[in-house]
């Protein structure tokens, strides 16, 4: 349990699916067993018997291996699925030829499936499993196919007649396309669960991305025709004090006052970027884990209004970070925002759940966190990481009032 609370929703669901393939050789197996055992007490089958419980086994352990590097190459992981699927196919294929040719068609009263047919067929789906997720789908179908042919000489030289042959051919390419697509419908399913991964990891980026072409913007509106300004006037100055005309003196007061001007519109622009409210990002955290499915239960209590404004602000900046934290670092599905007085200090605690024990390099190395605490160090503020428990990231930012 410890382990499986340490994976995010992707491993989560791959280890899920995994398993999930890993079960079809297994249950291919226990056919064969079921065949075995209705097969056990006939002499003529001793031999045959031998032999299936040997190949059906040497086929499911190595239809797990080649289910893993055929999943790991489905998914764009290195892999030599290439090899397993060649010593699979060649194990089953063998093995069919083995029990073929060791045993008769059916039992003594030649009633129910026969023997051999239902030990050939568990193979032979056993084998095209892995082949069915390692390689493309015409690539699978004509391997599968192809495979199955070679079984058939083997069929006529046990003495089965041709139109039992048919029989069994067609069965067992019935089965073979049964397996090959529920099992090539899991590893898609796990395909499109890792795209949409990516695709939030990558929305969160393009977020913060398009937060700086907005601040970006406003600073070239703000600054760009001011800075031209003072460029041309500043030009004119210099050709009139060359000349020694006095209207350069104008020119420069003209250039300083669009200088503070400017100075100041850029002050408005970085504090309206910087400047939080309390509530409204309160609000905003709500909404925006809501959409990502997080439930979010929100505590300020009735004294919010009353505190400093610095101290709201800074603490705004502290939920809207830990936002935007919990959903690139997290798979929370619950969190909570409290806000209470201590000590003649606001304290502000956020808990949420969903933290994988092995922290993922792609999503951040903390530099959230630091900002932070140089924010709240400004207003002789901390903030403290206390252990939560397995799963769980408890974050506490006071700041004294």
């Amino acid at each position: 349990m410890r382990t499986w609370k340490a994976y995010g929703k992707p491993q989560r669901s791959e280890l899920y699916l995994r398993w999930s393939l890993y079960l079809m050789p297994l249950i291919l197996m226990m056919v064969i067993l079921l065949a075995v055992g209705s097969a056990a007490q006939q002499e003529q089958l001793r031999d045959a018997v031998r032999v299936s419980m040997v190949v059906g086994l040497a086929t499911t352990l190595l239809a797990f291996r080649a289910f893993r590097t055929s999943l790991d190459h489905y998914l764009k992981r290195p892999s030599d699925h290439l090899r397993w699927l060649l010593l699979t196919g060649g194990v089953a294929i063998a093995g069919s030829w083995a029990v073929l040719l060791l045993g008769p068609t059916g039992g003594a009263e030649n009633t129910g499936p026969p023997f051999t047919a239902v030990v050939v067929s568990a193979l032979a789906a056993s084998a095209f499993g892995p082949a069915s997720v390692g390689l493309t789908m015409r690539q699978a179908c004509l391997t599968g196919i192809g495979a199955r042919l070679l079984v058939v000489p083997a069929t006529l030289l046990a003495g089965i007649g041709a139109p039992a042959a048919a029989g069994m051919l067609v069965g067992d390419l019935v089965a073979m396309a049964f397996v090959g697509l529920s099992c090539r419908g899991c590893a898609w399913l796990q395909s499109v669960v890792w795209e949409l991964d990516t695709a939030r990891e990558a929305q969160s980026r393009l977020a913060v991305a398009e937060e700086r072409l907005r601040f970006s913007r406003d600073l070239h509106d703000v600054m760009g025709r001011n800075l031209t300004t003072i460029a041309l006037k500043s030009e004119l100055a210099v050709q009139l004090a060359r000349r020694g005309r006095p209207e350069a003196a104008d020119q420069m007061t003209e250039v300083q006052r669009i200088a503070q001007e400017s100075q100041r519109e850029v002050r408005d622009v970085v504090r309206g970027y910087r400047t939080t409210d309390l509530h409204a990002e309160a609000i905003g955290a709500r909404a925006v884990l809501r959409s990502a499915d997080v439930a979010c239960e929100i505590d300020l209590g009735e004294d919010a209004d009353r505190l400093p404004l610095p101290v709201q602000s800074v603490l705004g900046w502290v939920i809207r970070e830990a936002t935007t934290n919990m959903l690139r670092h997290s798979e929370a599905g619950h969190c909570s925002i409290r806000l209470r007085r201590e000590d003649g200090r606001a304290v502000l605690e956020l808990e949420n759940d969903g933290v994988p024990a092995v922290p993922i390099p792609s999503r951040g190395s903390g530099t959230g966190l630091r900002g932070l605490r140089e924010r709240l160090a400004a207003h002789d503020g901390e903030l403290t990481v206390p252990d939560a428990g397995p799963g769980r990231f408890r974050m506490l930012a006071s700041v004294p009032l």
